[in-house]
This record gives structure tokens, C-alpha cells and sequence, in this order.
């Protein structure tokens, strides 16, 4: 994966009245990767994505590629996906795909072939020429995807892409955009689907009341957390912890102990006060799924 900024997004920030939407928020997407962008609803994420779309207006900062700022131009070659799909539902599948190719500058030859690729890759060539709103709603999301791609985009902005998609479109679906972006297409999307974001990412965006609270790989926001640890100790007695300094307990299986330690506890005084009640059989780092240090980012963003 390139490393290079390829889409900037440089302290935005945008109010309607008395609520703010976005506040000072900075990000940037490189070439080659795939951005997840996970937040409550109303934190701010698709107001990010029409920002970059030029749908809306910054108060403040500006939107960058390849070092420039956005021009009318530049955003052509945007694919993006609405979360609220904004396709024709009285016109023909592989005519919609067409059309929309041709709007973004593709020949009618170059445009039909791309069309009819993108509808066998999904499975739809059977449904070419079925009005879009005879189609099941994930085979219509389907196409909204296919008409994101189908001029092939320099920059890809989907919000919510895999709502309501069965398990083999959410795999047909992630391979697509993996695709695209080992060919070195900055791809972001939003999800609330956050198991499938940790499978899928590169790196991942948190964001909270418009502004963006943590970002990396989900190693790295992991790193960030609390560290937690298994221990079995059959012989010890059951409030065997208590005294120890930045450590709770939070489960108890048997004679296995789920313990939680605050940031800077070493966790080898754990173990060593584990030990000084007999054998130890287990002494086991979990490591968070991005479910829970998303609730703990959020929680301590909101305290």
C-alpha cells in the first residue's frame, strides 16, 4: 500500500445555526487504501463525505487532491455512494449504468461494456434490462455500487455500502474494494458494521461531534486502550486482587479471572501476585475487538 496523501481533508468545519457539525476536522485518506470511517449517527460522517463531494460548503479548511484543492473537475472523477440511494427507479438497470458513464465522459461503446461488466461481477446480468425498482433492495444497492464504479473513479466515498447486504454480497462487495484499491484507489467508507470494518481496513477513523477523536490501524487504536488479561489460578482464594493498584476484575470463570489494568500498571506485578498464591496456568493478553475501543473512545470523548 502507497503511503503518499492522496486525499486530504484539512480542518473542516461546518455549522448549521447553533449545531456543529463538523469542528476542525483533519484526515487524510492515502492512494491504495481502504479508510473506515465509524461513528454515532449524527457524528458528522456524512456531512464529511458531501464536504468532500462539494454537495456542501466548509465553514473553514479545505479538501485536497493530490496537494490541490478540490476543484469541479477533480470531484468528476469522485465515485461516491449516498447512504439515501439516488438512483432512477423507472428506468432500465444497464441503461442507468450507461447513462451515468456517459455523464461522467465515457463513449457509449466504453460506457455499455463497463456497465454490463460491473452487473455480471454482481451478479445482476440477468437483470439488465429490469426497471431498478423490481430489483430486491440489496440487489438495488448492488447497482448504486456498480454506478460508483462503472468510469472507473480516481477516489471512491461510500456511506454505508453494506447496509442490509446478506453475507455473500457483503464478500462480493469487500472484494471489490480491496480490488480497487490494490490497483491504488483511496477508497473510504462509513459502517456501522464495526467487525466488518475491523476485517477489512487499513486504518480506521473515529469520529464524534464533527470532530475526528482517534485514527490509525486498528492495532494502533487498540494500543491506546486498556490492557486486559486472563489468569487461572486453581488455588488461589476469590478476592486474591484486591489491594493491587490499577486492577479490576471484570469476570470471573471458575477459577479464570478477566482482569482489567489502567494505562502504566505493569502487568507482570499481576502476575507475580498471582503467582505468590500457587500454580498459574493461564496468563492470556485479550485483545479488544474495534467494537469495544470504539465504546471506549467514544465514552471518553463524550466524559
Amino acid at each position: 500500500m502507497a503511503t503518499d496523501r492522496a486525499l486530504e481533508i484539512d480542518g473542516i468545519s461546518k455549522r448549521y445555526g447553533d449545531v456543529v457539525a463538523l469542528q476542525d476536522l483533519t484526515v487524510d485518506i492515502r492512494a491504495g487504501e481502504l479508510f473506515g470511517f465509524v461513528g454515532r449517527n449524527g457524528a458528522g460522517k456524512t456531512t464529511t463525505m458531501r464536504v468532500v463531494l462539494g454537495v456542501l460548503t466548509p465553514d473553514a479548511g479545505v479538501v485536497r487532491w493530490l496537494g490541490v484543492p478540490l476543484t469541479f473537475e477533480a470531484r468528476r472523477h469522485i465515485g461516491y455512494m449516498p447512504e439515501e440511494r439516488g438512483l432512477y427507479p423507472k428506468m432500465r438497470v444497464a441503461e442507468q449504468l450507461m447513462y451515468l458513464g456517459e455523464l461522467h465522459g465515457m463513449a457509449g461503446a466504453e460506457a455499455r461494456e463497463a456497465a454490463l461488466g460491473w452487473l455480471d461481477r454482481f451478479g445482476l446480468a440477468d437483470r439488465r434490462d429490469a426497471d431498478l425498482q423490481a430489483l430486491s433492495l440489496g440487489n438495488q444497492q448492488r447497482v448504486q455500487l456498480a454506478a460508483a464504479l462503472v468510469f472507473g473513479p480516481d477516489v471512491l466515498v461510500l456511506d454505508e455500502p453494506f447496509a442490509g447486504l446478506d453475507p455473500v454480497a457483503v464478500d462480493v462487495m469487500a472484494g471489490v474494494l480491496r480490488e480497487r484499491a490494490t490497483a491504488g484507489v483511496p477508497v473510504i467508507f462509513s459502517s456501522h458494521e464495526l467487525e466488518l470494518v475491523e476485517r477489512l481496513c487499513d486504518r480506521v477513523g473515529i469520529i464524534d461531534h464533527g470532530r475526528m477523536v482517534a485514527c490509525g490501524t486498528v492495532d494502533e487504536l487498540r494500543a491506546g486502550g486498556r490492557e486486559r488479561r486472563w489468569i487461572d489460578s486453581p488455588a488461589a482464594p476469590s478476592d486474591w486482587e484486591i489491594g493491587l493498584p490499577g486492577v479490576r476484575l471484570l469476570r470471573a470463570d471458575g477459577s479464570r479471572r478477566l482482569f482489567e489494568l489502567d494505562p502504566g500498571v505493569d502487568d507482570q506485578a499481576l502476575l507475580q501476585a498471582a503467582l505468590a498464591t500457587g500454580p498459574v496456568r493461564e496468563f492470556a493478553l485479550v485483545e479488544p475487538s474495534l467494537g469495544e475501543v470504539f465504546r471506549s473512545v467514544i465514552g471518553e470523548a463524550g466524559a
